[in-house]
């Protein structure tokens, strides 16, 4: 008997992280209960047993509210991972931080920082940076001085516009889900950027590019959205505003596309996305299933109701349609048969599964007989 069940999604890799102690991204805009409170641990210095020579500090869930007495600058010389994640840390010390040159890896996830100061500064060799859960109604003015950095989480903040991260053009993936962006911009210097996360945001376009006139009548570009993402591969807005699917046309590399809960109508604009693999457009407005027989790599689409969590995108390929209004399965043979490496196909929530549910999975089979996967679980073919 096959299990329809379904487990929630989860958007991007914040889904492998523990729940923070505050939900700092809440809509309201009052301090948390308790926040300028000063946390002291109760050892003066409980690293004393770690040698000069630890590369890797792991201080979690510790109550660490001030970082005196843990005495980093010692580990200057040899450490490259610091991680302090759910803490109550407030602030960051520039003549702490500065002496950890050699940092690659710094990860303050789930504590309550407001602001970074110079403390970054002298981190020259910082490649991934954590700020995730954290209280930050900006993005950090500084960052410019982390110009080797290539992975930077801001997840469940307060930030409400993009911006100050055009020096880091090494940047490889940006997560800034969970927060209260309401447009894309000042990306167009990250042209290594390989992966966008801007799910859980208010953002009701997807940007494309624009030229204007400056006052001084001298032409300039004003490159707006992603159309100089190029490498971008991934790009997740789900649980947003968007009402059209657009503004990806540029996006030649782009292999997983993930729009659940929109407002989009229609299937379309992706007409140059060749290497397209996974396309979710779950819980949108979409009537037709349309303009995607050329998407010969695909490999999963959910135009139903993705409700399980994604691990592996390598080996993703995958269509999710579920929980729109596609009536019936007529366009399967003409937009999805053709593609031999179509393996997952989402629908369940389509009046074409809840008014036929007792032939639909059959008629699917029938329809894509390529298909490894329907909805929540495998497509097991009754040999005659």
């Amino acid at each position: 008997m096959e299990n329809d069940q379904e487990t929630p999604v989860v958007d991007s890799r914040v889904k492998n992280l523990p729940e923070p102690a505050v939900d700092a991204g809440a809509d309201s805009d009052e301090e948390p209960a308790g926040e300028d409170e000063k946390y002291e641990q109760d050892d003066d210095d409980f690293l004393v047993d770690f040698p000069d020579e630890t590369e890797d500090l792991e201080l979690v869930h510790l109550r660490i509210g001030l970082l005196d007495n843990l005495r980093l600058p010692r580990f200057a010389k040899h450490l490259k991972r610091l991680c302090l994640r759910q803490n109550v840390i407030t602030h960051l010390d520039p003549e702490i931080f500065h002496p950890l040159a050699n940092l690659e890896e710094l990860d303050l996830y789930d504590n309550k920082v407001k602001h970074l100061g110079d403390a970054l500064d002298n981190l020259s060799n910082l490649q991934t940076l954590d700020l995730s859960f954290n209280l930050f109604k900006t993005i950090p003015e500084r960052l410019e001085f982390v110009k080797q950095v290539e992975t930077i989480y801001f997840v469940q903040n307060r930030i409400s516009k993009i911006s100050g991260l055009s020096p880091l053009t090494k940047l490889r993936s940006l997560e800034l889900g969970g927060n209260r962006i309401r447009k894309i911009e000042n990306l167009e210097e990250l042209v290594n950027l390989e992966e966008l996360w801007l799910g859980k945001n208010k953002i009701s376009k997807i940007e494309v590019s624009e030229m204007k006139r400056e006052i001084n009548s001298v032409l300039a570009d004003d490159i707006k959205g992603l159309s100089t993402l190029k490498k971008l591969r991934i790009l997740s807005m789900q649980s947003n505003r968007i009402t059209k699917l657009e503004g990806v046309e540029g996006l030649e590399s782009l292999e997983e596309l993930y729009l659940s809960h929109n407002g989009i109508k229609k299937l379309e604009g992706l007409d140059n996305n060749l290497q397209l693999t996974t396309l979710d457009v779950g819980n949108n407005f979409i009537e037709v299933l349309e303009n995607v027989s050329h998407l010969k790599t695909f490999a999963e689409l959910w135009v139903g109701s993705p409700q399980f969590c994604i691990t592996d995108y390598e080996s993703l390929i995958l269509s999710k349609m579920n929980h729109n209004l596609i009536p019936d399965l007529r366009a399967l043979d003409t937009q999805l048969r053709s593609i031999a490496s179509l393996e997952t196909l989402y629908l369940e929530g389509n009046p074409c599964q809840t008014t036929d549910m007792a032939n639909y999975r059959r008629k699917v089979k029938l329809a894509l007989p390529q298909l490894k996967q329907i909805d929540a679980t495998y497509a097991y073919f009754q040999s005659s």
